[in-house]
Order: structure tokens, then sequence, then C-alpha cells
């Protein structure tokens, strides 16, 4: 491939990436962060909504009535504060020993029963509800997706114009790699910590001591440990190292002054 074919094929790459860059910006809640999302906000939450029910059909729904009501109340305070649009709140409890929980586009919640021992108590579980509301409301999904989109675009545009062995080597390497990175994992870490800076507003709006999210990740730690050092799946994409409750411990102050105990 001649040095001016390579040239035309990144000014283009570069020409569309900004289009689509300018078209899908934009802000995240609460933290300011911008984002790159082109994915219809419709489109998105239709997603979660079918994708919800389908789990619905496949995960025993727990039946423990103390659990789904303490579940129920800490969700419906958190959905009460959360900037969330149209959404079509639901909070399930699914009978499953993994340490996990989940918010999908729309406002559909799940909560694993392996993750309540965890969660020990209310704050501990508004600190969880908290943490997986944001990133419905902050659309993390969409913009996982949208990066997803944009990196197998830029995979064809460059594996049909760089046909030099060595240029699609170092472009599996750059791209190849990510790409799958990005549809298996969830959430980033940076998604992860704009969770945790959004869920502990959330929290603190909702009337819970944000300083318990502090406590539950710190408990969360201890129990992955105990697992043999394997790292469970929730955990993955979960920064667990002291920067986290570093990172927690910064933002408290500003999280306590939107925080009035609920009466």
């Amino acid at each position: 491939m001649n040095k001016s074919k390579m040239f035309l094929s990144l000014a283009l790459i570069v020409y569309f990436g900004a289009i689509l860059h300018f078209s899908g910006c934009m802000t995240e809640p609460v933290t300011g962060r911008r984002q790159f999302n082109i994915i219809p906000q419709g489109q998105e939450m239709q997603l979660g909504l079918t994708s919800f029910e389908q789990l619905k059909k496949e995960v025993p729904i727990s039946k423990d009535p103390s659990i789904n009501a303490l579940v129920q109340k800490v969700g419906k305070r958190i959905a009460a504060v959360a900037d969330l649009p149209n959404a079509q709140w639901e909070f399930i409890v699914f009978e499953n020993k993994e340490a996990n929980a989940f918010c999908l586009p729309g406002g559909k919640v799940g909560i694993y029963t392996g993750i309540l021992p965890i969660t020990k108590d209310e704050l501990g579980l508004a600190t969880v509800i908290g943490h997986e509301v944001a990133h419905a409301t902050a659309r993390h999904g969409g913009e996982r997706m949208t990066v997803a989109l944009a990196s197998q675009g830029i995979e064809t545009v460059l594996n049909a114009t760089m046909a030099d062995s060595k240029w699609q080597a170092a472009a599996a390497t750059a791209y190849g790699a990510g790409s799958q990175l990005i549809v298996a994992l969830p959430h980033s870490r940076l998604q992860e910590y704009s969770a945790d800076e959004i869920g502990l507003i959330y929290m603190a709006k909702a009337g819970y001591e944000p300083g318990a999210a502090v406590d539950f990740w710190q408990r969360f730690a201890e129990y992955n440990s105990k697992q043999g050092g394997e790292t469970m799946w929730f955990l993955r994409t979960h920064p667990m190292d002291q920067d986290r409750v570093k990172k927690l411990q910064e933002w408290l102050p500003r999280a306590r002054q939107e925080y009035h105990p609920n009466p």
C-alpha cells in the first residue's frame, strides 16, 4: 500500500470519526464527563426492556417477602432522585448465588441473592442500587455499544485498505483486541468510577449516609479475597484497589452536602 492511499484512508477515518464524535457528544449527569454515544435513547431503552423480560423467564425470582420488600423500598427511593426520564422502573431479586447486580437501560434493576450477605443492610443495598442505577442514567450501555460499533467500523476500513500484512497486524493489535474487550466486558473502569460518584450522590439525595459506600466496597474486597483469589465476574471491571476507596472519600464532602436523613 503506497503512502498516498494510506494517508487517504487515515484521513477518512479521522473525518468520519469527527462527524460521529460531534453528533454523538453527551454530558454525564453529576460528573459532567463528556461522552460519545450515537445510540438513540429509545432504542437503548427497548433493548434493556426486552433483555430484562427474557431474563425473568430464564432465572428464578426470589419469593422471600422481606428481601423483596427491602429491595422495593430502597429501589424506589433511589429511583425518585435518579436522572432517567421516561424510565419504567422495576426491581427484581433473582435467585442466583453469584454476587452481582445490574441496571439495564430503561430502569430495569436486578439484584442477585448472592450479593445480599455482602450488602448486609439497607445502606449497603442503597450503595449497590445507587451504583447500578447510575450506569443507566449515564447511559453507559449506549456509550459502550457506540464505541464497539465505531471500533468495528474502523476495523472494516483498515482491513479493506491496508493490504500489507505488517499494517494488518498493527491494525489488529490496535483495534482488534480493544474491540473484543469492549464486547466482553460490561463497563469500562472509567464508567465504573463515574457510577461510583453518581451513585454516591443518588444515595445521599435518597437519605442514605453516603459514607456507607466505602464500608460496602471494603466488605466486597474482603469477600473476594476469601474466594481463593479468583476474581469474580462482578469485579472484572470494578476497580477494587485503594484508589477506589480514595476516590469515594474525595467525593464524600460533596455527597454529604446532598444528604438529608429520611425521617
